[in-house]
């Protein structure tokens, strides 16, 4: 879309959101006539409402199959005359096989090129009606995204397209030798940056042999050996109705929502869903590091906790949040970059998947502060899974984590992200207010308890990039 076109409507958008001001939604219950009724949701629309809100918003998902087997998760909103559509396949780089790569490759060369149109005459038809396609690849899944105006005749030809897009790529040779190229040319740049690399090598340890333990951008040698015929292969083994979860979000009634999911994967390859992927296993300790002259040393450490469908990993988020989640608020950039000025950045992260949930925590430091920094960051990790943390930190983190729930759910395409997530997790539908009410019941011992359950301070890999590695002695000193 053009930038002036995009502006345009953007404008548009804000204009109208104006005026309306209080979001409403239309809800239904699921049924073959389903009449629909009108459910009011009012989102915060200033900082005192954010901060009065005390409740996950009410989000009335309406939900069936497709004819082809296709999930779908369906909200509908009418504060903007706009609708979010999101494929989700279960077909990330998880799915390579022997092909690292291959996975981004086929998602990339979607927007190609169809039967009837090459990848000019692709992109200019979604621009000409204002409508935007988006594709992405992860370690679990492939989306494929459009957001276009509800307006008849744009919406019909935007679905249109984005059908075309589903059902009919064409995978011209010549693309992807294109893009191939360009991935290469990324591989060679990433090999002058330390991010890129040290990302790979702590994978490749924490997850071994695991179908999430290779780069999901791929090898030189993957990647040459990936032609269109393996796209193709990849793309009717895993591009399938029954390997798709559709979520939509915006200004449309049932009617309109069925008939649209009906036409955007009927033509979709017929096949079975993706088997599950083996759970990852918790890893021994193990120390790797990566040479590289820079005036910096990047580390990242960590191992497997526990995902969603755990009791503990609610817990175990909030702790998370406490500990190097939560910005400069939280513990480990407080005590090791505000207080000692030992690192540029610090921070921690849980990342549940589908087969794994990895804790890590991520610094940059000095070199000459390397060790100093390393040692500690794992005495104050040590601290906070045998002590946990105080019930002010607790209280602090939920009033934290409660308070942005409005935010993201107050625009069309943060709500589709989180139909896509409970979609494609198989979570319950109310997801997000069962998550806003266990939340609210986590205390400090709850938090110290499941720390001290699934993360061993003894047992964590570390990957580091720098002149020197880091003394890997100070991943087994204890706090005397």
């Amino acid at each position: 879309m053009s930038t002036s076109r995009l502006s345009l409507l953007l404008a548009i958008a804000l204009m109208v959101s104006a005026l309306i001001g209080i979001a409403m939604y239309t809800n239904s219950e699921v049924k073959p006539t389903p009449e629909l009724e009108e459910a009011t949701v009012v989102f915060p629309t200033s900082l005192e409402a954010i901060e009065d809100h005390s409740e996950a918003p009410a989000m009335e998902i309406q939900t069936w199959r497709t004819e082809a087997g296709t999930k779908v998760l369906f909200l509908p909103t009418e504060q903007l005359p706009m609708v979010d559509f999101r494929l989700t396949f279960n077909a990330g780089s998880a799915r390579d096989g022997q092909l690292p790569g291959l996975a981004r490759l086929t998602n990339a060369m979607l927007d190609q090129g169809t039967q009837a149109l090459d990848v000019t005459a692709l992109a200019e038809a979604f621009e000409n009606i204002g409508a935007e396609l988006s594709l992405d690849s992860h370690r679990d899944m492939a989306v494929a995204a459009l957001t276009t105006l509800t307006d008849e005749p744009i919406l019909n030809k935007a679905v249109d397209l984005f059908t075309q897009v589903l059902s009919e790529p064409s995978f011209p040779e010549e693309n992807l030798n294109r893009l191939r190229t360009r991935t290469l040319q990324q591989l060679k740049m990433q090999q002058q940056t330390p991010g890129p690399q040290l990302s790979r090598a702590f994978q490749a340890a924490l997850f071994k042999e695991h179908p999430y333990g290779h780069p999901a951008i791929g090898t030189e040698e993957s990647l040459n050996q990936i032609d269109v015929q393996a796209l193709k292969r990849f793309y009717h083994t895993y591009y399938t109705a029954a390997n798709a979860t559709l979520a939509m979000v915006g200004d449309l009634d049932r009617q309109q929502a069925e008939a649209i999911s009906e036409q955007l994967t009927a033509s979709l390859p017929q096949g079975e869903a993706a088997p599950e992927l083996p759970p990852a296993q918790i890893q021994t300790a193990e120390a790797v590091h990566i040479p590289f002259n820079s005036s910096q040393t990047h580390i990242t450490l960590g191992n497997q906790v526990v995902g969603r469908e755990h009791p503990d990993y609610v817990p175990l988020f909030v702790g998370n949040h406490i500990l190097g989640g939560g910005g400069f608020s939280a513990i480990l950039m407080d005590e090791v970059r505000q207080k000692r000025g030992l690192v540029y950045g610090i921070y921690s992260t849980i990342s549940p998947m589908a087969a794994a949930a990895p804790f890590t925590i991520q610094l940059q430091t000095a070199n000459h502060n390397k060790d100093e920094a390393l040692t500690l960051t794992l005495s104050l990790l040590r601290e906070f899974v045998e002590k946990g943390p105080t019930d002010k930190q607790v209280a602090l983190a939920i009033n934290d984590l409660t308070g942005s729930f409005a935010l993201g759910t107050a625009s069309n395409s943060a709500l589709v992200g989180q139909l896509s997530v409970i979609g494609f997790y198989d979570l319950p539908l109310d997801y997000l207010s069962e998550l806003y009410e266990a939340l609210q019941q986590v205390d400090a011992q709850a938090i110290q308890e499941a720390f001290a359950k699934h993360l061993n301070p003894e047992a964590l890999v570390m990957a580091s990039i720098g002149p020197e590695a880091p003394k890997e002695e100070i991943l087994h000193e204890q706090d005397e």
